[in-house]
Parts: C-alpha cells; structure tokens; sequence
C-alpha cells in the first residue's frame, strides 16, 4: 500500500501520521508533501525518517493508492487533478469538494457505502463540527427520523490549525507576563474569551462553519433535516463541544436514546448527572470516539430530545475519519 499525505507539517497532516501508525495502517511506502516552506522538513513514521517533497504538478503520485490532503481548499482544487490522474484516491479534508454533487461526503459510521461511489476518485471528509455531531445523531435517526436541529458549538484553538494553538498558549503567557497580546489567528484576542464567529460571514447573517453543518448534515444524512447554528470559538486548546437540541418525528424516551449511542459505533456515552460525568474537552482530547452526556428531553418542544457531546476535532473530526473511510475502502476489495 502506497500512501501520500499533502500538507504532513500541518496540524491535522501530523495527526495523520499518528493515527495511521496508532491503527496500523497497511502503509508499505509513504510520501509526505508539503508547500516550499514545509519542504524539506523530516518527520518520524514507524521508526523510519521521511523528508517532505514539495507539492509539484508532475507524476509523484503515480502508484499511490491513497493520498490524504489537507493543505486548504485552495491547493485541494489545483492539484486534485494530479493526485487522482494515476488513479490515487484523494480523501480530501478541506471545503473544496463537500458539496459537488460527484464527489461523495462521508462519515463511515454514518454512509460509508456513498466512498463506493467516486466518480471522480475524490472523497470529501467533513466538516469536523458536522463528522461529530453526525455520528452521535444517526443512532437517533435510525429511531426516528429527525426534522429540526438545533445547535450551539464550541469550538476550541485546534480548529484553526497548529499556530492558532500556538497562538492560544502565547496570549496566556504575554497575559501572565504584563505584555502586549498578538493576535493574528482570530480577529480577536482568544485567551479569556470566546468568539462568536467561526469562518466569514454569509449574507443570512450566518457564518460559512454555520452552514457547512446546514448543507453538509442532509448530504451525508441523506436528509431533509434542518439544522440551525451558532458556531463559537472557546479558549480551549484541542478538542470541540457542541449543545444540540433535536426533534424527532415521533416522541422518544431518555433511555431509548441512551441505549441507542451507548451501542453506536463511534459514540461513548457518559452520562451520569449524579456523579458528575459528563464530556469535557480536558477529557476528550486523544481520543477516537465522540463522548455524549446531559441526555434529556427538551422542555420547550414535545418530540425534542436534547444532549451535550465532546470530541477531539484533529482526530475523529479530521485524521481518523479520512483513515478510518480509507480502511472501510480496503475492506471493500
């Protein structure tokens, strides 16, 4: 198996290194890309050095069966032609591609079976907001279908990349240390704060990361669901959160709903008020499942069943998803 990552300095490229050595990923031969600032870099891979190429239109993807990318909409749209044209699956991490009608969107515990179907050799991963909440809402809809969402995110440092983390850490010493703060990542200073904006703002007043989770949920749903956002970025450093109040067609119990993501693949539910157990991102981080808690019926709707999840952003919404549609495809063949 030959395996290409684009963009392997990045944070989520780093992630993939991790979560491939971490599943044992049948990786024979691995070639890492990167932009002419990256190039030349050397990382670690199962003990063995690997120096990073720089990203170029020629034939170094030739015999490459999976190629993971995520290195901005912007390279994926250039270059998609050259990873693909020798027949490389590109699992592709950024917003280019999700919402082409030929290029599937998948959240393998959700609708894997749409990887099989590239007619392009192209597969969108989502957005890491809509792969969380997704996984958790599917056991839900399989008990009835699902007409409104409701959510509020909160989103932590890790969702802007490497250096807004950086960043994050280095606000809290300069505020520490009585000096001036930078502020370059966010259009505000992040530490001791949160921002209530997530991407660029769209003309219904709602930002782009609002209506990815809009559009991106009925595709990988398959769904008429509508689901209104509010996407906010927290001082946390690695890991999201979201609120998410739902409604079902049909009434559901607590404990149906509790049952059903405790048995979901991707989900560990957690969820006891009475000893305090619930998901936080200082717990979340690392880890591959999306943890949920604070399960209850919603006081202001009749069919409205509400919950609290966690999850680690770099991996299960970004590395681990594009590895785990990859291993869905190896299993397939």
């Amino acid at each position: 198996m030959k395996v290409a990552i684009v963009g392997a300095s990045g944070a989520v490229g780093q992630e993939f290194l991790k979560v491939l050595e971490e599943r044992n990923f049948p990786v024979d031969e691995l070639l890492l890309f990167g932009s002419e600032r990256s190039a030349g870099r050397k990382y670690n891979f199962k003990g063995k050095e690997y120096t990073v190429r720089l990203l170029q239109h020629n034939d170094d993807f030739e015999g490459v069966d999976f190629a993971f990318t995520s290195a901005g909409a912007s390279t994926s749209k250039e270059f998609a032609g050259t990873i693909t044209k020798h027949g490389a699956v590109m699992i592709d991490n950024s917003s280019a591609f999700r919402m082409d009608e030929d290029v599937p969107l998948v959240v393998p515990e959700c609708n894997a079976d749409d990887a099989l179907n590239r007619p392009r050799n192209i597969i969108a991963n989502p957005n890491c907001t809509t792969i969380m909440m997704v996984t958790v809402l599917k056991p839900i809809e399989e008990l009835s279908h699902i007409k409104r969402i409701h959510v509020a995110s909160y989103q932590s440092a890790s969702g802007a990349g490497a250096q807004a983390m950086a960043e994050l850490e280095q606000q809290y010493r300069q505020i520490v240390e009585g000096k001036p703060v930078t502020v370059e990542k966010f259009a505000y200073q992040l530490a001791y704060n949160v921002i209530p904006q997530i991407d660029v703002f769209q003309d219904n007043g709602y930002t782009k990361e609002e209506m990815k989770m809009f559009n991106e949920t009925r595709k990988i749903l398959h769904s008429d669901v509508r689901c209104s956002a509010m996407c906010v970025r927290i001082s946390a450093l690695r890991s999201h959160s979201e609120a998410v109040w739902i409604e079902t067609e049909k009434p559901l119990e607590v404990k149906q709903v509790q049952d059903a993501l405790a048995a979901a693949p991707g989900v560990t539910l957690q969820d006891d008020p009475a000893t305090k157990t619930y998901p936080m991102p200082l717990f979340t981080g690392g880890k591959d499942d999306i943890y949920v808690g604070r399960v209850r019926k919603d006081l202001a709707c009749d069919n409205g069943i509400t919950l609290w999840l966690s999850g680690d952003q770099i991996k299960k919404g970004a590395a681990l998803n594009a590895v785990q549609i990859a291993e869905y495809l190896i299993s397939k063949r």
